[in-house]
């Protein structure tokens, strides 16, 4: 038999956490606003710089991290490092964000004649509003909490979550400021789901007019055939003497073709493509692509240019495998 109820205990740290959020968004005040708009105001030519030692400096990281994914540039700088020559990351263009609990934190507090001297905006996250840190700042945020989820009252538990809720509040609240929309979040997210979906193009990831299967309208349907299997792309493409995409055979037609006993050895191209067909734009995003192919129930597509000559071809095997869906 267990000692602990643990699921109630789990439930106990959530509520405690829960009733400092809670307390936290009561004590949002003015100096919340003076402070969006101290950073928006420094946020063009300078950055963000975080600071918090121990479990605030972890915190710190991720607010640095989510502002600068967000629009704000940011960046977060240990403190006690600061004091060995970490300082020379902050300049008089940025603004600083100290985190501690107490207010009084040594490390923070040796950085501060530092700020002073160089005229550099303090905005502090503490829960002490009687503090040092407090005192020295341009801007005050409270982040005291009724108690700690630690029945020791010793580990920051409420305490961080809220500071962290208040890190994200900022970000949001200078990301809506800004007008930062998914097209600006997708450029500081190449890599994410997101970021390839509104930043992939067709070009990126379509084979080019060298490693597509492109033929001339007086090929025999059996020569289409061994370029369509060689390049794998379920079609060919058929041109004119301008370049211009006049038709498609598809392996489906392929099927039909056998179904209707049609001559692979004598019957030309021309006679049995597709001359009502779908083309995309090397410059469309490739999720567009995507949409192009579900909305004619095809699975690969002629790529053009702005003049319709051909520069390529996409499927949707090759969609799949950049991760655009």
């Amino acid at each position: 038999m267990n000692k602990f109820n643990h699921v109630k205990n789990a439930r106990d740290v959530l509520d405690i956490e829960k009733k400092a959020l809670e307390y936290g968004k009561k004590n949002i005040s003015e100096s919340f606003d003076a402070a969006i708009r101290l950073i928006f105001d420094h946020s063009d030519n300078g950055r963000v710089i975080v600071m918090g030692m121990g479990k605030s400096g972890h915190i710190g990281k991720k607010i640095a991290a989510t502002l600068a994914s967000t629009g704000t540039p940011a960046s977060f700088v240990h403190p006690a490092e600061a004091g060995h020559g970490d300082l020379g990351m902050i300049t008089r263009r940025d603004i600083v964000i100290g985190i501690s609990q107490s207010g009084n934190s040594d490390e923070l507090l040796k950085i501060l004649p530092y700020l002073r001297r160089n005229d550099i905006k303090l905005i502090a996250l503490s829960g002490n509003a009687e503090s040092i840190l407090a005192n020295s700042a341009n801007c005050f945020i409270n982040t005291s909490v009724p108690e700690e989820a630690c029945p020791l009252g010793l580990a920051p538990t409420a305490s961080t979550t809220l500071t962290l809720a208040i890190g994200d509040a900022l970000a949001v609240c200078l990301l809506k400021e800004r007008g930062f929309n998914q097209d600006d979040f997708a450029l500081t997210h190449p890599h994410g789901k997101l970021g390839r979906k509104l930043l992939l193009k067709v070009s990126d990831i379509m084979s080019p007019i060298n490693e597509s299967p492109v033929i001339t309208d007086d090929v025999l349907l059996k020569d289409a055939l061994i370029i369509m299997s060689e390049f794998g792309l379920g079609f060919v493409i058929i041109k004119n003497e301008k370049n211009l995409p006049i038709g498609v055979y598809t392996d489906g037609d392929l099927r039909r073709s056998i179904n209707n006993d049609i001559k692979i050895n004598t019957t030309i191209v021309k006679n049995i493509m597709q001359s009502d067909f779908i083309t995309v734009f090397e410059n469309s995003l490739a999720v567009d692509a995507v949409k192009i192919m579900e909305s004619h129930k095809v699975s690969a597509l002629p790529v053009v240019n702005e003049d319709g000559h051909i520069v390529g071809a996409i499927n949707m095997r090759q969609i799949l495998r950049s991760g655009v869906i």
